[in-house]
């Protein structure tokens, strides 16, 4: 058997760079990490909610965090701002005090801002949700897959990996389609891998997408 690895984690120190910053004693890691996850959470519940509805695609890419003693810095980074901003001129503000409503912060002072991505198809997050909303509207699989493959294409990259999982087209048993587009070279440490695992409930259950995009190499 081949032994998987997760391709950002595999890249640390290299071509990747972690998604948080801070420093915790050991004794206080663990309450750190959860903490970073519930931000994140309560960030993308907070875009879900408050987005277009035509829309569909939440657009957020990747969310870093710094932690000081004192401040907080969230940077989103997100594909399509415009479906937070447009129509609600406080929409940062709104976000702001959700989240520090959540975690009533006291002495510490929270910092969410936006950055715009130039290239938002070059994002497997963002890909995923793209399928993830075709998949929803009873789209073929294989229909939705080759659309996201020329959506990147647009976005000048080496190489794409689609990897689809579950019950496919509400078939009965369950079954593993990939495709493959260009070069994914999943074992150089120098080549630059973007990776996402997502999950979709559909009504025939839930289905895993993993897209692999090869962006550069060093």
């Amino acid at each position: 058997m081949g032994q998987k690895i997760n391709p950002l984690g595999f890249r640390l120190g290299t071509t990747q760079s972690h998604h948080s910053l801070w420093f915790a004693q050991p004794k206080n890691y663990s309450e750190n990490l959860q903490e970073d996850q519930k931000i994140r959470n309560c960030i993308k519940n907070y875009v879900q909610k408050n987005r277009r509805i035509s829309s569909g695609v939440e657009g957020i890419a990747r969310i870093e965090i710094q932690k000081r003693i004192d401040l907080i810095q969230v940077v989103i980074y997100m594909g399509f701002p415009k479906l937070l901003v447009e129509g609600r001129p406080r929409g940062i503000e709104e976000l702001q005090m959700n989240v520090q409503k959540e975690f009533n912060y006291v002495n510490r002072k929270l910092n969410i801002a936006i950055t715009k991505i130039a290239k938002p198809y070059g994002h497997p997050n963002i890909l995923a949700e793209f399928i993830s909303g075709q998949l929803k509207n009873r789209v073929s699989f294989r229909k939705a897959i080759k659309k996201t493959i020329e959506l990147t294409e647009q976005a000048d990259t080496k190489g794409i990996q689609v990897q689809i999982a579950g019950r496919i087209d509400g078939k009965e048993i369950a079954r593993v389609e990939w495709i493959r587009e260009g070069r994914v070279p999943l074992q150089t440490i120098r080549a630059k891998i973007d990776y996402c695992s997502y999950t979709i409930r559909t009504i025939c259950g839930v289905l895993g997408i993993k897209i692999w995009i090869f962006t550069d190499e060093e």
